[in-house]
């Protein structure tokens, strides 16, 4: 079975159904067809750090390029 590949503004969505609209994990994660284990830590990296939440396939994280860098 093919991973499934999900683009960074479905990521984003996600996560705000939890955060934002208060939509329990369980009925959020039947609704979109993920796991929870993915919903649960697609929410903690959007409210970990908004904007370096999901780089992409490929891209790196601002840690990783800044280690990259030197």
């Amino acid at each position: 079975m093919a991973r499934r590949m999900f683009s960074r503004e479905f990521e984003i969505e996600a996560a705000k159904l939890v955060t934002e609209r208060g939509v329990w994990v369980a009925q959020a994660r039947r609704d979109l067809d993920l796991t929870e284990s993915v919903l649960r830590r697609r929410t903690k990296e959007l409210t970990a750090a908004p904007a370096a939440a999901f780089p992409g396939n490929g891209q790196m994280g601002s840690d990783l390029a800044e280690i990259a860098a030197l």
